[in-house]
């Protein structure tokens, strides 16, 4: 069983209790927006963290990470972009490629809406957006998610409120 920590847009700010509610997760995953390098190096110094680059990251951060994150773990397939659209209005950019290789997980950030829905269209794929969690944005509440993966079945899922966007809690 893996215990998955997710979040995304943080914009170059990272709340400190973000340490606390992944203490137990095995792993962190940030889906894009990242916006500096320190927050790269604080979730690396925290946990084994996958990471992709999103459409504010500079170069140093591009270097860093990677655009797309294609991977399989608990016998699920994901994969882990920034800008992914959100069912049933995909990026045309990763559409042919959902459809050629399709993930059981598709998370993506950028909207800085959380949402958690299955894609009946695509296989009942199971679409992840943790909202943003940091300060800049059109959103009123910073969010991220935590999950436990296992042998094929998500479980405990929960969506947790950091405050309020302008907010430094």
């Amino acid at each position: 069983m893996k215990r998955i920590g997710l979040l995304s847009d943080t914009h170059g700010y990272l709340d400190e209790r973000i340490f606390s509610h992944f203490s137990n997760c095995d792993e962190v995953w940030h889906a894009g927006d990242i916006g500096s390098v320190e927050i790269i190096e604080k979730l690396e110094a925290f946990k084994p963290t996958r990471m992709v680059f999103g459409n504010i990251d500079n170069s140093e951060i591009q270097i860093r990470t990677t655009e797309h994150q294609h991977f399989e773990l608990e016998g699920f397939r994901i994969w882990i972009t920034h800008i992914g659209g959100a069912p049933p209005r995909y990026n045309p950019i990763v559409m042919p490629t959902l459809k050629s290789t399709l993930p059981d997980i598709f998370i993506c950030g950028h909207s800085h809406i959380l949402r958690v829905i299955r894609d009946p269209k695509l296989n009942n794929m199971l679409y992840i957006n943790p909202g943003a969690a940091g300060k800049e944005g059109f959103h009123k509440i910073r969010t991220v998610l935590r999950f436990n993966m296992h042998d094929g079945l998500i479980s405990q899922m929960e969506a947790i409120e950091l405050g309020k966007r302008g907010a430094i809690n």
